[in-house]
């Protein structure tokens, strides 16, 4: 039997600057997954994963990650994808600069 569909965001990395991004419901790229559109129909989310591959000319490695909903938007479930809401894990660049 298949395992169930679960909620999905879609991410990829910024082409230019390498930051981690998430698709949002009018078609941004925004470094904030909390802003991410939460994909709950599996069929709908193959579809904005075809539709965000095909931006090439924008970011890399698009993917689909698991994802839960929040008070606050979209959260990671798995460890992978928070680490990658934080960021490059060097602070002299990136969103851990201020640290």
């Amino acid at each position: 039997m298949p395992k169930a569909f679960t909620p999905k965001v879609v991410t990829a990395n910024a082409l230019l600057e390498g930051d981690a991004v998430w698709l949002t419901e009018d078609d941004r790229w925004t470094r904030d997954m909390a802003e991410a559109e939460l994909l709950t129909d599996e069929a709908h989310a193959e579809l904005r994963l075809l539709e965000a591959s095909a931006r090439a000319s924008e970011i890399a490695g698009a993917y689909l990650a698991d994802a839960q909903a929040t008070d606050d938007g979209p959260a990671p479930t798995h460890f992978r994808e928070a680490f990658r809401t934080r960021g490059p894990s060097n602070y002299p660049h990136g969103k851990q600069v201020d640290l």
